[in-house]
């Protein structure tokens, strides 16, 4: 086990050199950051002595090893838009986001096991059929036009909930949260659902799948020939077997929660951390574009490394192979 996440954890570390090396390359030549940070009236002295004091006169491999250092110890520079280190700002929008995709998550997590189950369970029910009708919403439809049918029917005809915003928050001083209020939790509902169906579909129809296929093995006629109760064969055998892959792809898709939720922030104008990539790539701020590559690659280095984790756990044959192996 030790060794399995040892090789894990290198593999995570090559992947994230790799994704900073993008990062720079984004950094360093995507336009003049002289440029950017200072007026048409400076003159050229001055912006050499900027340029100077900020290292770009470097060669490109010290400023790439600084940039690691950099990037190591979570400092990103100044975004060139507000004047502001990167790293607070993203850290300052940071709670929505992940408040965001945990709530989105769960939600497609929950009742796409629950649905994937049932529809698995009972094939030929005229409720079964429905929900698989219901999916292809998920699927078809693009996320910004299934958020703004929501604000149109939930906010605007029915008037139940607000169409945009965090509503109010409460400051716990390392942590910004919309849990505690009242219009804080109202608020989050129609972006939470919006940023979930896709998730939620591809979830019900992955689970419903792979039950249907465990369900058709050999293991479990011999449970049934054993005597077994049917709620022992569908939960104790057939969907726990059913786990290993929606695991994987669960883990996987709570990573494009939190990358893809760009779209949802900006429907819902929801202040988190791809509202603010969206701003900053309209006026090209390249430490924000680059503190954001370099903070998705490491959700999903990080959620690959808890999944291939939980992976060799549920499933006993990696660790007979590995095993083996030695």
């Amino acid at each position: 086990m030790l060794a399995f996440i040892i090789r894990r954890l290198a593999q995570s570390v090559v992947v994230m050199l790799f994704v900073a090396l993008i990062a720079f390359i984004v950094f360093r030549y995507v336009g003049d950051p002289i440029a950017s940070m200072v007026g048409v009236d400076t003159r050229l002295e001055d912006q050499e002595i900027m340029r100077e004091r900020l290292g770009l006169n470097d060669s490109v491999i010290v400023q790439f090893a600084r940039f690691i250092a950099n990037a190591a110890q979570g400092e990103f520079g100044i975004s060139y838009r507000l004047q502001q280190p990167v790293t607070e700002l993203i850290l300052s929008r940071l709670p929505a986001t992940i408040e965001l995709a945990l709530v989105s998550a769960s939600i497609a997590l929950i009742f796409g096991v629950i649905f994937g189950v049932y529809t698995a369970l009972r094939p030929k029910a005229w409720s079964s059929a429905g929900i698989m009708a219901l999916s292809l919403v998920g699927v078809s439809l693009p996320t910004f036009l299934i958020g703004i049918g929501l604000i149109y029917i939930f906010a605007v005809e029915l008037g139940w909930l607000p169409s945009f915003g965090r509503g109010e928050v409460v400051d716990l001083g390392w942590w910004r949260t919309g849990f505690l209020t009242e219009s804080g939790l109202k608020s989050l509902i129609l972006p939470a659902i919006t940023l979930s169906l896709f998730q939620l579909t591809l979830i019900m129809r992955l689970v419903r799948a792979e039950m249907l296929e465990v369900l058709r093995t050999e293991y479990i006629r011999f449970a049934k020939a054993r005597g077994l109760t049917q709620r022992a064969i569908n939960f104790g055998h057939a969907l726990k077997n059913t786990m290993v892959p929606v695991i994987t792809i669960t883990g996987l898709q709570l990573g494009s929660v939190i990358a893809f939720a760009i779209v949802t922030e900006t429907v819902f104008q929801w202040p988190g951390v791809g509202s603010l990539f969206i701003v900053s790539v309209q006026v090209v701020d390249v430490p924000v574009m680059a503190a954001y590559l370099m903070f998705i690659a490491l959700v999903f280095v990080l959620i690959n490394l808890v999944v291939d984790i939980l992976y060799y756990v549920v499933d006993p044959r990696l660790r007979v192979d590995g095993g083996a192996g030695k």
